[in-house]
């Protein structure tokens, strides 16, 4: 098994850890289907009928894990006259994009975009049902459905400051059509950042191999490259986390 197969590994089945301790009957299709919106909208519609409340479910962690990462990135993209574009993919019922749209002093239009319509309808519920204040006034929050792998269909080319991206790579990573259609969305994210927007990626897949994929990539894109970066998020639960900042770049 090589380096980068043992990381991947070892990075799905801490995911599969988190998310399937009340679902042991998804257990075999999340393993095999991780990008596939049946799965998920299955998933979700067990989650919810668990509890009687709504309850956001986060993967590895929540936005207080990482807000450090992000708001210092919305401070240096203000527009005088425009919204910056926040896109948080893959986003489930976490509250991440929601905790930016309500913590962000700079004007910010957040959208929340997820395969799964049963993700997207919960959430757009509890928002209804429980209106988030935000910081500033100007802000806008909305959910969608949306296939990330065609983000082009939803966006032009350089219109996006900021993408974030918690664990959706690393479920695609595991998916049985794993690096091909992780590379399409690494494309697509490119594609619509502006150039100088930011992904950041949250994983907690090893640099040696991450860095490794997302430079390489990257680099097969042919019109884009990009330069990649990696921080440490820290240690929760025993398992270290990162966040991989990747950059657009016009090749010469």
């Amino acid at each position: 098994m090589s380096p980068f197969s043992k990381s991947l590994t070892l990075s799905g089945w801490r995911i599969f850890a988190a998310c399937v301790r009340h679902h042991s009957s998804l257990t075999t299709e999340l393993i095999e289907n991780m990008d596939k919106k049946a799965t998920w909208d299955r998933f979700y519609t067990e989650n919810s009928s668990s509890t009687p409340t709504f309850k956001t479910f986060e993967w590895f962690f929540g936005f207080d894990s990482v807000k450090d990462f992000i708001l210092p990135l919305l401070q240096s993209r203000s527009h005088p006259d425009a919204l910056i574009q926040v896109l948080d993919i893959g986003c489930g019922t976490s509250g991440l994009g929601p905790s930016i749209y309500r913590h962000s002093p700079l004007p910010v239009h957040v959208t929340c975009a997820d395969i799964s319509p049963v993700a997207v309808q919960l959430m757009q519920a509890h928002i209804q049902a429980k209106a988030i204040p935000p910081l500033n006034l100007s802000s806008q929050l909305e959910f969608v459905e949306l296939d990330c792998t065609q983000l082009d269909k939803h966006y032009g080319a350089s219109s996006v400051d900021l993408i974030v991206d918690k664990g959706t790579t690393d479920a695609l990573l595991r998916s049985k059509q794993g690096k091909g259609k992780a590379g399409l969305l690494l494309s697509q994210c490119l594609r619509v950042l502006q150039s100088s927007g930011s992904l950041l990626q949250f994983s907690d897949e090893d640099p040696d191999a991450r860095l490794l994929w997302l430079e390489t990539a990257a680099r097969d894109l042919g019109a884009m490259a990009a330069d990649v970066g990696v921080q440490e998020v820290g240690e929760m639960r025993g398992v270290c986390y990162y966040c991989y900042q990747v950059t657009p770049r016009p090749v010469v």
